[in-house]
């Protein structure tokens, strides 16, 4: 008789594999070593993930709803003001890399591992960031400053420097300051 998976399996075989594609990329880790690690049978395995492309797909999209959710906490913690809101997701952005097991984007670094990819992992990660730098165009359009385009630009370039600079010193509150600074100055220039 064959035996009943754990109710748990999936989410075990998740946690498993995203830890060891987060710290150490997803081209180093073969399922050989998560089914490993994970102490599952090889059918057990592919019965949850047919292949590692649906594996890593499925992590990039449970970390996808975990920063959503974060990111929706942090603006809606920051109220209606739109300037306020972009210096609040820069905020969340930094306090991430504060986490002792930062390691980058998870997006950034899929994209870095497959830049020529089209398969479901790498979709998912270019639709997040697609989907937040427009979330920080729209943002920075509704500041009413004259020129919400390079307001957004600056700010993003803010971001990806976050994550480029890979530690937690100085950069995250450095980029939260830089951010009020574009802010204040895109607003300087409607004034002037």
């Amino acid at each position: 008789m064959a035996r009943t998976a754990a109710p748990d399996t999936r989410d075990r075989i998740l946690d498993v594999a995203g830890a060891l594609f987060y710290t150490e990329g997803v081209r180093a880790v073969g399922m050989s070593r998560i089914i490993g690690e994970v102490g599952c049978g090889k059918n057990l395995l592919y019965a949850h993930f047919p292949s590692k492309t649906d594996l890593v797909a499925a992590y990039l999209g449970r970390f996808r709803e975990w920063r959503d959710r974060a990111e929706e906490q942090a603006l809606r913690a920051a109220g209606s003001d739109p300037a306020e809101r972009l210096v609040a997701l820069v905020a969340e952005i930094a306090a991430r890399l504060r986490r002792p097991d930062f390691r980058g984007c998870p997006f950034r670094n899929l994209l870095t591992e497959f830049p020529g990819g089209d398969d479901p992992a790498v979709r998912i990660a270019r639709e997040y960031l697609d989907r937040t730098r427009e979330l920080v165009g729209r943002l920075a359009g509704e500041t009413g400053v004259p020129d919400p385009v390079g307001l957004a630009d600056r700010i993003w370039l803010i971001i990806d420097g976050l994550y480029a600079s890979g530690f937690p010193g100085r950069a995250a509150a450095v980029a939260v300051e830089m951010t009020r600074e574009a802010i204040a100055t895109a607003r300087a220039d409607a004034a002037g």
